[in-house]
């Protein structure tokens, strides 16, 4: 999805004027670091933020997206992946699922569970936080440990 972005001085957001696969117009909040991308850009083109060879980019599956997967080493990777990554990232970031919802545009729940994947450092990460809820009853004893064990 191609779009137009706006950046104000105290609203900052993404809004595409493309009809999406839902037909409506989305926009979503733009953090720092998108924002200082954006930026460097600006003035590159009188109307658009990326361009290949001096043209807008206007179709994302093109030369331009895969030379740019090839310099990065980058193989096997579809322009709709970014959707997963975007969700999982968001994901491992903590982000609840009602809000990463209203960020990708999905409709229901279940079609973010589709693209937030769980990365196994996530759950091995959920284990260390039940770790740090447990700490204040850690067995000391070792009967008590050993009542544990043959539970």
């Amino acid at each position: 999805m191609v779009g137009t972005c706006h950046v104000e001085c105290s609203i900052r957001y993404w809004r595409t004027h493309l009809i999406t696969k839902n037909g409506r117009p989305h926009s979503a909040p733009l953090n720092q670091t998108t924002l200082d991308v954006l930026e460097r850009r600006q003035g590159d083109h009188p109307t658009h933020v990326f361009t290949y060879e001096g043209n807008p980019i206007v179709q994302v599956n093109t030369k331009a997206w895969r030379n740019a997967r090839e310099r990065a080493g980058i193989h096997d990777f579809r322009w709709h992946d970014l959707r997963h990554t975007f969700a999982t990232w968001y994901r491992e970031a903590g982000t609840p699922t009602h809000e990463l919802q209203r960020l990708g545009g999905w409709k229901t729940q279940s079609m973010v569970e589709r693209y937030a994947h769980v990365a196994p450092d996530g759950l091995q990460l959920a284990a260390v936080r039940l770790d740090c809820v447990m700490g204040a009853f850690r067995l000391t004893n070792p009967a008590d440990a050993e009542f544990v064990n043959d539970f």
